[in-house]
């Protein structure tokens, strides 16, 4: 399949570091102007920098209003966003009984309002170019429950339920939409993980990766190119007749 995305324009959410970086790289090797977004600037400037075709601007995915500027400033530059890709996302382990509604709303706020808000601003667009990609980095999580992560896997299900959703209403309008649904990814997110297991445990490093793998059927953590070449081949035309779907990887994780 060749993955020319020439002349369309992708807004990728989360776009500074770890996955939402090498997705934002991905889709500029296969030609598409990329618009990546986040909270914090430098790791913005830094990914942009790697690559002509990325731009970025500020912006938090929990501020429908500020996500929708950047929509159509980067709009008015590189043409309207015909692909969309809601990564941004935060995890945070704690038990049930002591997660704070202050906590909980966090994570849900940015893990499945932030999908809706980046959804919503990027359907206006796509439904006037008579084609679009929305794909959400959703998690394991999303499709099977996990200990102390009772917040996150709330958040990563209703992400996985309104990709279904989504994709039975637009799917006429030539619009898909879909879910990736990674295990554990070699990331900062991941890293900050072990350390908080290694703090809890005593467990070394290898202990508490061997933990994590503990079921997964390569025995390896997924790496953020895989995912974002998997990115890439959903938002080719050859792939049009894909949607609703929410893709483990490794296949059989889940």
């Amino acid at each position: 399949m060749q993955m020319n995305l020439q002349a369309r324009h992708a807004l990728v959410t989360g776009g500074g570091t770890g996955v939402g970086s090498a997705i934002a790289l991905a889709l500029a090797e296969a030609g598409a102007a990329v618009t990546i977004t986040g909270r914090r600037e430098a790791p913005l400037r830094e990914t942009a920098a790697s690559h002509k075709n990325i731009s970025w601007a500020v912006a938090d995915v929990t501020d429908a209003d500020e996500l929708r500027a950047v929509f159509s400033s980067s709009a008015a530059d590189r043409g309207r966003v015909t692909i969309a890709i809601a990564n941004a996302g935060v995890a945070e382990s704690q038990p049930f009984g002591r997660l704070t509604g202050e906590q909980w709303q966090q994570t849900i706020d940015v893990n499945l309002t932030g999908v809706f808000n980046t959804f919503q601003c990027a359907l206006e667009p796509m439904l006037a170019a008579g084609w679009g990609r929305m794909i959400a980095i959703a998690s394991v999580a999303g499709l099977k429950g996990s200990a102390y992560v009772s917040a996150y896997c709330a958040a990563k299900h209703g992400v996985v339920g309104l990709t279904r959703a989504l994709a039975e209403e637009l799917q006429p309008k030539g619009i898909t939409v879909n879910a990736i649904c990674p295990g554990y990814t070699q990331t900062p997110m991941l890293d900050r993980t072990l350390d908080n297991i290694m703090q809890k445990t005593g467990m070394s490093r290898e202990q508490a990766a061997a933990a994590l793998l503990k079921g997964s059927p390569t025995g390896k953590f997924v790496q953020p190119s895989e995912i974002a070449d998997l990115v890439v081949r959903l938002c080719t035309d050859e792939a049009g007749p894909t949607t609703g779907a929410a893709i483990a990887m490794p296949e059989g994780i889940a």
